[in-house]
C-alpha cells in the first residue's frame, strides 16, 4: 500500500506546516508526529482538542500514522454537546497543547500534551513528544484502506451531533480526485484560516498540502492584513468561507495590495456554503481572479468542483470529482435524466470518498442509504453541459408555492444583487393558500433606509419569475450563523 503521507516517509526537507512563527518541514513533522505516535499507538480512539494550532495538526497526524482513529473536538462545543461526543466516541486519551485547560467532560481522560515542537527558524532540532514518552521517531505500518481514520462529528441539526466515521480510503479518495481537479502539486502553498475540527480546514486545509508534499500556513483567525501577507509572499491557493470572501471583497474597493496579492494566486477556493453570486463578480472585477467553490459534506468529503481548468461559473460547484457517482434524484426516488437547468431533485452520491457509518447508530446509518446511494439532503439543478447548481437543503430551502417547487438558493442570489441588501436568507412558511409563501430575512445595507417589500419583491420577480418573489420580508441586524459561516436557517423561526 502507497503511503499516506509520501513526502513525510521521504523526510522531504520542504516547509509542510507553519502556525504563527512555529514551523516544520516534513521531516521534522515526520520526527514530531513519529513520536507522539510512539505514544498513543495501541489506544482504541482519541480526541484532539482542536484549537488552530501546530500541536492540533501534529497530533491528528500522529494519531494517522499511529492507525489510532481520531475525534477532532471543536473547542467552542457547548458543555450537553460535549459530553455526547465524549460519551458516544469514548476516547481513551486527548490529546492537546500544553496549558491547555479543558472541560470537565475531556479533563476525565488522561492527557497527553504536544511538546517540544521548536520554530526551526529559530534553531535546534524539533520534536513532538509526548508527556512520558522520549526517543526519536519510528516507522509505522500502513493501514488497510477500510480502518476508520477520522470521527468528525455533524452539526446536529436534527439532534445530537451523530459520529461520522471516514476510513482512510475516503481521505485518500477526496484529496486525489482534488489533485486532478484543482492540478495540485508539491510547490503548492496554501494559507487559510478555517478551524480543525472540521472537514474544510482539517482534512482539505491540512491533510491535503501534506499529501500532496507541499506546505499549509495557517493564519490562526481570518484577517485581511494576513491573507494578503501570505499570498504576497510565496503562497498559491486561499480557502475560505463566504463570510471570509465577502469581507475580502467589501475590502478590496479601498486596499490595492489586497488585490494585487489576491490576482497572484493560482486558486481562490470556497466552500461550505454557497458563495453569493454579487461577492464572486465584486472579487474578479477588482483582481481578475475567479473564485471557485466544491461541494461536499462531512459525511461524504469533496463530491464535486469546478476544475482548475474549467469555466468558473458563479453560482456552480462544478461537475463531479473523479471516481464520485451522482445523481439528482425526485420525490418518488426516480433518477432525474434531464441536465436542463431547472428540474429540482435530491443530490445521492456513491463512491470511495464516503464514510462508513454513523457511531453507534446502525438505524440511522441505513436510513441514510437507498441501494448503495448516500441521501445527502442538498436540492440542486444540472446544467446541460453537467454543472450542478445547489438550491438549497431538502428540508429547509425547498419550498412548494403554489404547486411549484423553488429553491431558496436562486431567490437569495438575487436578493443579494439589489444594492440595499447586505445579507439575505429566504425560507418557506405555512399558507392556507399557496401551501407554502417564500418569506424574505434581510440585512440591509444601511439600517436606516432599508428597501422595502415592494421593491425587493419587483427585484427578485424582474429576474426570476414572478412565483419566486417573496411575500413577506423581514428585517434583521444579522443573520444567526454556526463556526463555518453558515446561516442557521432554524433559528430564524425560533
Amino acid at each position: 500500500m502507497s503511503p499516506l503521507f509520501p513526502a513525510l516517509v521521504a523526510r522531504a526537507e520542504r516547509p509542510a506546516l507553519r502556525f504563527g512563527d512555529r514551523t516544520l518541514t516534513h521531516a521534522e513533522l515526520a520526527d514530531a508526529a513519529g513520536s507522539l505516535a510512539a505514544r498513543i499507538a495501541g489506544a482504541r480512539r482519541i480526541a484532539v482538542w482542536a484549537t488552530p494550532t501546530l500541536g492540533t495538526a501534529v497530533g491528528v497526524v500522529a494519531a494517522l500514522l499511529a492507525g489510532v482513529p481520531v475525534v477532532p473536538v471543536n473547542p467552542r462545543s457547548g458543555e450537553r454537546e460535549l459530553a455526547h461526543i465524549v460519551a458516544d466516541s469514548a476516547p481513551e486519551l486527548v490529546v492537546t497543547e500544553p496549558g491547555v485547560v479543558l472541560p470537565p467532560a475531556l479533563a476525565a481522560l488522561d492527557r497527553v500534551d504536544v511538546v517540544g515542537i521548536v520554530d526551526v527558524e529559530a534553531g535546534g532540532a524539533p520534536a513532538a513528544v509526548a508527556s512520558g514518552a522520549s526517543g526519536p521517531s519510528v516507522p509505522f505500518p500502513e493501514h488497510a484502506p477500510e480502518s476508520p481514520a477520522l470521527i468528525v462529528y455533524t452539526s446536529g441539526t436534527t439532534g445530537p451531533p451523530k459520529g461520522a466515521v471516514l476510513p482512510r480510503r475516503a481521505l485518500t479518495a477526496t484529496l486525489d480526485a482534488l489533485e486532478d481537479a484543482w492540478r495540485w502539486t508539491a510547490d503548492d502553498v496554501l494559507v487559510h484560516a478555517l478551524p480543525l475540527f472540521h472537514v474544510h480546514g482539517l482534512i482539505l486545509g491540512v491533510l491535503g498540502p501534506l499529501r500532496r508534499g507541499g506546505s499549509v500556513r495557517h493564519l490562526g483567525r481570518f484577517d485581511i492584513e494576513g491573507v494578503t501577507r501570505e499570498l504576497s509572499s510565496g503562497a498559491t491557493m486561499l480557502f475560505g468561507v463566504p463570510t471570509m470572501y465577502h469581507r475580502i471583497a467589501e475590502a478590496l474597493p479601498g486596499d490595492p495590495a489586497l488585490a494585487e496579492a489576491l490576482s497572484g494566486a493560482r486558486l481562490l477556493v470556497s466552500g461550505s456554503a454557497a458563495l453569493p453570486v454579487h461577492d464572486h463578480r465584486r472579487i474578479a472585477a477588482a483582481t481578475g481572479r475567479r473564485v471557485i467553490e466544491r461541494y461536499g459534506m462531512t459525511e461524504t468529503l469533496m463530491n464535486t468542483s469546478v476544475r482548475a481548468d474549467g469555466e468558473p461559473r458563479a453560482g456552480t460547484v462544478g461537475v463531479p470529482l473523479r471516481g464520485v457517482g451522482l445523481r439528482l434524484v425526485d420525490e418518488s426516488g426516480d433518477t432525474i435524466e434531464a441536465y436542463d437547468g431547472e428540474t429540482v431533485g435530491e443530490i445521492q452520491v456513491r463512491g470511495a470518498n464516503l464514510f462508513t457509518e454513523y457511531l453507534n447508530r446502525p438505524d440511522a446509518t441505513e436510513a441514510a442509504f437507498t441501494d448503495g446511494w448516500f441521501r445527502t439532503g442538498d436540492m440542486a439543478i444540472r446544467d446541460p453541459d453537467g454543472y450542478v447548481r445547489i438550491v438549497g437543503r431538502k428540508a429547509t430551502d425547498l419550498i412548494k408555492s403554489g404547486g411549484y417547487k423553488i429553491g431558496a438558493g436562486e431567490i437569495e442570489n438575487v436578493l443579494l444583487e439589489h444594492p440595499g441588501v447586505r445579507e439575505a436568507a429566504v425560507t418557506g412558511e405555512p399558507d392556507a393558500d399557496l401551501g407554502e409563501r417564500i418569506v424574505a430575512w434581510i440585512v440591509p445595507a444601511r439600517v436606516e433606509a432599508p428597501p422595502s417589500a415592494e421593491e425587493l419583491a419587483d427585484h427578485v420577480a424582474a429576474q426570476l419569475a414572478a412565483h419566486k418573489r417573496p411575500r413577506t420580508v423581514r428585517y434583521l441586524d444579522a443573520l444567526p450563523r454556526n463556526d463555518m459561516g453558515k446561516i442557521m436557517k432554524r433559528a430564524l423561526h425560533g
